[in-house]
């Protein structure tokens, strides 16, 4: 099982306005066709209803909406849903859980759903004949692009978010763009990293401290998405947990927060730059704090906790805490305008893929695409040209050893035909001193 996708933020073509977008979209999707959609089972719990927003905006952009587009409709959605009477639609098994101060409501997902569809379906026909105004393309270039398999695993248990309108999804209305980035590697069963991707960032636009301080927002964020899974794998006897980093780009500002060993880094003129240290139950510090709390690592084919996980931190793996911790460690990084790209992946890719060898892996995937994707450079084929990179990534790290699933999420921060016009002048130089040299010594 394979998963590829390239998601562009900035849509180059100020010809089209949103109004003629959207109203193409709406005719073609929903006036024509009104979509059927396969809802998800399971309970709802997040009582603000904000993961349904993430559902259904990818929805949207699968059936061809603009993403801004998508990311606004299904906010106007949302608002309206919060105004209804949900209690009909609460659990009869368990309608309110009480965990501490705070009150846990479960809902209906396919019923709740249904409602939330209904509702897009008359935002998007009432849009269609008066479109409310929009906000312009964003200044910074980010294209997204990811690829990811389960390789000879048994199971595919990685899942990963690339979420570029994470203010037009949350109502945030101040001039800083955001854009958030995860991947989630789970470990006995998929439930803890489908958990982590459907609500971390979810817990991270609910942070009072979102819009002044990037780093403990999203600290919190990971704490309070390990306390609301531990709820559910109670309720419903889930072992899993998973690891996972997540990246928020924030004006000129990354914050990269971690728990396990999925990696981040950054490159920036060619040149690997260092956003984390992953946890590993052998790093001498994460050692010292395991065995300060009693517990033990041990090597068992590989270094363990207590002679169980092979990580030690992650969402979930309850009954390793607190020797698994659940406090996510974080780090800034500002960015100068000169960065090329950022990637996420799972230990899968690092595994077997040194982080100072991903530069090279990139401009080789840059410089000699497939036949596919000769004409990369025009902005037709960019989504293709992009997707292809992410690939290419995979592919090596498969070839180079990894069995374990590989996910790799490639964040550009500038044109990729920026980095190719860098290599190709350089190397035009470089010929130049060559023939230069030659020619000195002939004479």
């Amino acid at each position: 099982m394979q998963h590829c996708l390239s998601v562009p933020l900035v849509v180059k073509s100020p010809e089209r306005s949103c109004k003629e977008r959207a109203s193409r979209w709406a005719s073609r999707c929903w006036l024509q066709d009104q979509p059927c959609v396969s809802v998800s089972d399971g309970d709802v719990i997040d009582p603000f209803l904000k993961p349904e927003t993430s559902f259904f905006s990818k929805v949207c952009n699968e059936r061809g909406s603009p993403t801004v587009l998508s990311a606004l409709l299904c906010q106007v959605a949302l608002s309206q849903l919060q105004q209804d009477d949900l209690s009909p639609f609460n659990c009869p098994q368990a309608a309110e859980v009480n965990q501490g101060e705070e009150q846990v409501i479960l809902l209906e997902s396919a019923a709740v759903q249904h409602v939330f569809l209904n509702k897009l379906i008359n935002t998007a026909l009432i849009w269609y004949q008066n479109l409310p105004k929009t906000p312009s393309a964003p200044s910074v270039f980010l294209h997204c692009s990811v690829h990811a398999i389960k390789n000879k695993r048994r199971k595919m248990e990685d899942k990963h978010v690339a979420l570029a309108e994470f203010n037009q999804l949350f109502g945030i209305q101040d001039e800083l763009q955001r854009a958030y980035y995860a991947v989630f590697d789970g470990h006995g069963g998929a439930d803890a990293a489908i958990y982590a991707a459907t609500h971390l960032h979810v817990a991270l636009g609910r942070q009072e401290s979102l819009q002044s301080d990037v780093a403990t927002a999203l600290k919190t964020a990971f704490k309070h998405t390990d306390d609301m899974f531990k709820v559910k794998a109670k309720r419903e006897h889930l072992r899993s947990g998973t690891t996972g980093v997540a990246a928020l780009i924030c004006g000129q500002e990354l914050t990269v927060a971690w728990l396990g060993d999925c990696q981040a880094i950054l490159v920036r003129k060619g040149q690997v730059v260092t956003l984390m240290d992953p946890h590993k139950p052998d790093r001498e510090d994460e050692k010292q704090r395991i065995e300060d709390l009693g517990g033990c690592v041990t090597f068992m084919g590989c270094w363990r906790v207590n002679g169980t996980y092979a990580v030690s931190r992650a969402i979930g793996d309850f009954d390793q805490k607190p020797y698994v911790s659940g406090d996510a460690d974080c780090s800034v990084t500002h960015l100068y305008g000169d960065e090329d790209y950022i990637l996420l992946a799972c230990d899968g890719f690092f595994d077997s893929v040194k982080p100072s060898e991903v530069p090279n892996l990139v401009l080789d995937a840059l410089q000699h695409p497939n036949d596919s994707t000769e004409n990369c450079l025009s902005k037709e084929l960019e989504d293709d040209y992009g997707s292809k990179v992410a690939q290419h990534l995979v592919c090596h790290a498969k070839a180079s050893g990894s069995t374990d699933n590989i996910t790799v999420v490639l964040v550009f921060l500038r044109p990729p035909e920026q980095l190719l016009v860098k290599i190709n002048a350089a190397g035009m130089v470089c010929e130049k001193q060559s023939s230069g040299s030659q020619d000195e010594l002939q004479q």
